[in-house]
């Protein structure tokens, strides 16, 4: 049909396997699937569902129905996007959610029709003792560092390609280490050859995290050009080995990276014009990069903690499940 069926249909299994073990489990944790089986678990079996969402995907739905080139991709867009409609009934039937900031927060309440007060926010954590600088490691010149984690409109990848065109003119040395795949036929690939860029950009593809690790402590500048983030793991990996981080303004970004010119250098998402001057900006002022990269990183020891989210997210089961109690 073109639907994306996989959160209906893996809801459904969830609610048979669960069926088939009465009495085992007081509560369930839906990480992001939000489908009819859900309501069942919940109807049927009398568990209390805990909903877990990084951010709304009608934001996904929007930005490729936005960027759709012809009619009928916007049309497969729809279809595809179609369980979108399944999730916000889903949700409504939900008691209490987590996510990861408070722009997901605030999208998830918009978009899903549900209470604002149904929805808590539990910042990711990050292991900063493994993400950490690398003082061993020289940052290259003219290297950028970014995470292609999808090849799609919402991740700002092609703005960003467009920026390293606008920079080489001055910075003939510039060139773009990209964390993820080159797939043939994708965006990606199409605007690599559109600006002749595919001798300045390397794939990194299935590498490991110290190799991660190192990649970014060798990095003039990292970049996270997305049009909008429920949160970024890959915005708080640079920030915690001290990158200093360009990051665009789209959604938590902010939360995230922090203020222009103190943790982050931020740019309004999908401005190639002003991702190129920030990186210019970046290679031109090592020490003010230098000092910008220490203290994202502690901001990331403040404020994101592994121990930190897996405490609130154990406070929010006990809440649902005294909730539950008193109303069954």
């Amino acid at each position: 049909t073109g639907n994306f069926s996989e959160p209906l249909a893996f809801s459904i299994r969830a609610y048979k396997a669960l069926a088939d073990r009465p009495g085992e489990f007081d509560l369930v944790i839906d990480n992001g699937c939000l489908g009819y089986g859900d309501v069942a678990i919940q109807r049927k079996l009398g568990l209390p569902v805990l909903g877990v969402i990084q951010h709304p995907i009608t934001v996904d739905r929007q930005l490729e129905l936005d960027n759709a080139r012809t009619m009928l991709e916007r049309l497969g867009k729809r279809r595809w996007y179609a369980f979108t409609r399944m999730q916000t009934r889903v949700c409504q039937q939900i008691r209490r959610f987590v996510t990861v900031s408070e722009s997901s927060q605030r999208d998830i309440s918009t978009d899903h029709k549900v209470h604002i007060d149904k929805v808590h926010v539990v910042p990711i954590g990050i292991d900063t003792d493994f993400f950490a600088p690398q003082p061993h490691i020289d940052r290259v010149p003219g290297r950028i560092v970014s995470t292609a984690s999808a090849d799609v409109p919402l991740k700002g990848q092609r703005f960003l390609l467009e920026a390293l065109s606008k920079v080489r003119p001055e910075y003939p040395d510039a060139h773009l280490e990209l964390v993820g795949r080159n797939r043939e036929g994708s965006t990606t690939s199409a605007t690599l050859d559109e600006l002749s860029l595919s001798d300045v950009v390397n794939f990194n593809h299935g590498i490991s995290y110290q190799a991660l690790v190192e990649l970014l402590a060798s990095a003039s500048v990292a970049v996270v050009p997305s049009l909008y983030e429920g949160f970024s793991i890959p915005a708080i990996e640079a920030l915690s080995c001290g990158a200093p981080l360009i990051a665009t303004t789209g959604g938590a970004l902010p939360e995230v990276a922090g203020p222009h010119l103190e943790t982050c250098l931020a740019v309004p998402p999908g401005d190639s014009d002003a991702l190129a001057e920030q990186i210019k900006f970046a290679f031109e002022n090592p020490d003010i990069s230098s000092r910008i990269g220490a203290a994202g990183r502690e901001r990331v020891i403040e404020k994101w903690s592994w121990r930190e989210s897996a405490l609130t997210t154990a406070d929010h089961c006990r809440a649902l499940l005294a909730d539950w109690q008193q109303e069954s």
